[in-house]
């Protein structure tokens, strides 16, 4: 069975874009092929700075036939319903054959399509995809319509078998396909003529190109790194960086340059961010001062002075961005130290949040004001938490955060602590972010959670307030992400709050019981993830104070915990039984059995001991429910299991006795009111 090899090679694709390109290729192309009747074994796709490939193993050497019967429309409808079938299958009326149905007879389509050949196939497959392939932003050159994300240069299209290769001919606006490619733009000279994958990855490399990216990136680190411990230096991981990096090299050359000592005293992550953004360098730290001394870059091309000319160049640039940013920073400094921090937010009251929930410097008062609040709850000094909310989003105005957006809250931290407040406030400018995502680390020290959460509840029932909810896949306020994040600094504290308390706190213009809807589902998904089952989450959402997520969560994994057991399964059948048969007396007797039962007209063992079995877990679960030790509740919960069992194999409940049955009627009440004390298990499949 044959193999394909197709390479696209052009002028250089945007690191981000190499990844999704490539695939897109593997994608369009095999299933392209695939719904043309050619399987294949394996596929992979790899992506360089200026060329994607494709390599397809063990490809059909030809498609099957197929034959295809349609039936359409019966005789006796309308001509246009039988032209309209005829455009369909491509044939014309003496072609169809007339059976009979059901109803009468209809016209009959048989289609049969001839096998073809692999080469065929793909060059079809091939240029529909060249055509149509989805880059984000794409380009036309020359007088040809052909898009592509830059300048499409040559094609490979390669068909190898045992006996040898055979180019796939296609012609896509001039550009004709081969078996030949260039290696790197500086290091290699001349075409490359290949004969197979293989061949072609192993040419390449001679011809100084590494196809595959996880490769150059592991080449990257390596270097990297033994470089900085060469140095008694650590480089900075930032795995984002590695692999836009690998993205913008064909031959990785690794080389490590030094940084001017004035620029030494700014933040590390000041130099990091502007190394990172503008150089595309890593850090490099010396671990006993985790100050950021050298950086590491990377270049595309070999040079007789080992880079000296390069880094020369990189150090020059990368000096006239730090001098901007130790400006930046010398000057917020100076203004904190005559005005204080606080002051420096000043300018926000001129700066509109939304147009419907005020200026920035209005929304701070919103979040104090709650953060106060809050504050007990947490465990936290309410005038602490109050000024941490008050100067948390200062540095919004400051010049370093302007220039560098994400460094928003970490220069914060910077700023309150040249103005000598305390760890805790400053901690809080930092983190009251976070977080930011499912993975982001969750703050634990009270004054970053009180503001966390209020920073959050205040978006939340602000745009509430407003109607500005999130729809379908829609979020452009990030309101999932905020629920998510107050749902995680609840959970990963351990705190006990009622969320629609402080809803009504922070805006009482929203609606409360909406939100906590929104809420209930970002908790679901949350516990989904989890592996916590949709009907136990449903079972303690529709219980009392289901607005206290560390209290619904405890439930929720208690009840999970029980139904994983044999009693909990059998109590549940046990649970249904019951409430099945009191709904059909109830609504048959136009009353409600809830309440009377007395064991004096028990008359068998086994419904003596389902009286005493309730009265037992009764006063178990009771306390448990109120000191919300949900475990506990569960265990006395389960030991009703037997009891309710052996009641239903020996008592026939509806008694000829009407007083008799009657009774037994209140006691499976009493089965349903107990057990719907610890969850809603009505709710509870199966």
């Amino acid at each position: 069975m044959p193999n394909l090899l197709i390479e696209l090679f052009s002028e250089e694709i945007p690191a981000r874009m190499q990844a999704k390109a490539a695939d897109d290729l593997r994608k369009m192309v095999t299933d392209g092929l695939v719904d043309a009747g050619l399987t294949y074994a394996g596929a992979a796709a790899f992506a360089t700075p200026r060329r994607l490939t494709l390599s397809i193993d063990d490809l059909l050497a030809e498609s099957k036939p197929v034959r295809e019967e349609r039936k359409g429309p019966a005789t006796s409808a309308p001509e246009k319903a039988l032209e309209g079938f005829l455009r369909s299958t491509g044939l014309t009326k003496d072609q169809l054959e007339i059976r009979d149905v059901k109803k009468g007879q209809a016209y009959f389509a048989v289609i049969e399509k001839p096998g073809r050949k692999a080469a065929d196939v793909i060059a079809e497959v091939l240029e529909n995809t060249v055509r149509n392939f989805p880059w984000p932003k794409s380009m036309r050159w020359g007088a040809g319509p052909l898009r592509w994300v830059r300048p499409l240069h040559s094609i490979i299209c390669l068909l190898t078998t045992d006996d040898g290769s055979e180019v796939v001919e296609l012609d896509i606006d001039g550009i004709k396909s081969g078996k030949t490619t260039r290696g790197h733009r500086f290091l290699s000279s001349g075409e490359i003529s290949v004969n197979n994958f293989d061949d072609y990855e192993s040419k390449l490399k001679q011809a100084r190109v590494v196809l595959r990216a996880d490769e150059r990136a592991d080449h990257i680190w390596h270097d990297a790194t033994n470089m900085a411990f060469a140095a008694g230096l650590e480089v900075v991981e930032d795995k984002g960086l590695l692999a836009e990096v690998s993205g913008l090299v064909e031959w990785p050359v690794v080389l490590m340059g030094s940084i001017d000592d004035q620029f030494l005293g700014l933040p590390p992550e000041v130099l990091q961010t502007s190394m990172k953004e503008h150089q595309k360098f890593f850090s490099v730290r010396n671990p006993k001062t985790g100050r950021i001394e050298k950086f590491i870059t990377v270049a595309n091309n070999e040079t007789a002075d080992n880079g000296a000319t390069i880094l020369a160049g990189n150090q020059k640039v990368l000096s006239a961005r730090l001098s901007d940013a130790l400006f930046f920073w010398n000057n917020d400094l100076r203004t904190v130290e005559r005005n204080g921090f606080e002051a420096m937010g000043a300018p926000l009251a001129n700066v509109t949040f939304h147009n419907k929930l005020g200026s920035q410097a209005e929304r701070i008062a919103r979040i104090a004001a709650l953060a106060s609040k809050v504050a007990p709850v947490v465990g936290a000094d309410a005038t602490e938490a109050e000024l941490a909310a008050k100067v948390a989003k200062c540095d919004l105005s400051s010049e370093m955060v302007y220039e560098f957006p994400e460094l928003q809250g970490i220069m914060g931290r910077y700023y309150a602590k040249s103005a000598s407040l305390s760890d805790a406030v400053a901690d809080a400018c930092r983190d009251h972010y976070s977080p930011l995502g499912p993975s982001d680390d969750v703050p634990t020290d009270p004054v970053s959670v009180a503001v966390a959460l209020s920073d959050k509840i205040d978006t939340l029932t602000g745009f509430w307030a407003i109607d500005e909810k999130p729809t379908g896949s829609k979020d452009p306020f990030a309101l999932r992400r905020a629920a998510l994040g107050v749902i995680r600094l609840i959970l990963e504290n351990d705190l006990t709050l009622s969320l629609t308390e402080y809803f009504g706190a922070a805006n009482t213009d929203a609606d409360a019981a909406d939100l906590l809807s929104f809420f209930h589902d970002r908790l679901k998904v949350f516990l989904r993830d989890q592996g916590i089952r949709h009907d136990v989450i449903d079972a303690c959402l529709a219980m009392p104070g289901n607005d206290d997520m560390t209290l619904l969560v405890k439930r929720a994994r208690a009840l999970q915990d029980f139904m994983a057991t044999e009693d909990g399964e059998n109590l549940i059948q046990g649970y249904k039984r019951a409430s099945n048969i009191l709904a059909q007396a109830e609504e048959k007797d136009g009353v409600e059995y809830s309440f009377g039962a007395d064991v004096k007209f028990a008359e068998g063992d086994e419904e003596k001991a389902l009286f005493a079995a309730l009265d037992k877990a009764e006063a178990e679960i009771t306390p448990a429910m109120n000191a919300e030790d949900f475990g506990a509740a569960m265990a006395a919960m389960a030991s009703l299991r037997a009891p309710i069992d052996g009641f239903f194999d020996a008592v026939q409940v509806n008694s000829d006795n009407e007083i008799i049955r009657r009774n037994r009627l209140n006691l499976l009440s009493r089965i349903r009111t107990i057990c719907s004390s610890v969850a809603d298990i009505s709710r509870i499949e199966g």
